[in-house]
């Protein structure tokens, strides 16, 4: 399915649209144990992070596009990525969030 995050797909016609679509996914980490627990490692831990942010992103969009999919939909376009964080007892939940517009192109 192709997705952009243009309004428009260029030479070709938008005939439908089904409305937004979205798709999230969260990541849990426990900052004392993955970090202080490992200081020695700690270039490690932050790459293993941040293969877990884009394994976040490549999910929440395959979960957008899916509900895409389902409502008929051969494209999504304005898409959008966003990010938040939380935290509480040491730990840190980031939440990536993945919506855009399901259309049909002619």
């Amino acid at each position: 399915m192709l997705t952009t995050t243009t309004n428009t797909i260029d030479g070709r016609r938008i005939t439908q649209y089904f409305g937004i679509v979205s798709g999230e996914a969260s990541f849990g980490a426990n900052i004392s144990r993955d970090f202080f627990g490992r200081v020695r490692d700690v270039v490690g831990v932050l790459g293993n992070h941040q293969k877990s942010v884009g394994d976040l992103i490549d999910t929440a969009i395959a979960e957008m596009v899916s509900k895409a999919q389902q409502s008929g939909a051969d494209a999504v376009i304005g898409v959008d990525i966003d990010y938040e964080s939380g935290s509480s007892k040491g730990g840190v939940l980031f939440t990536v969030i993945a919506t855009g517009t399901a259309v049909r192109l002619e």
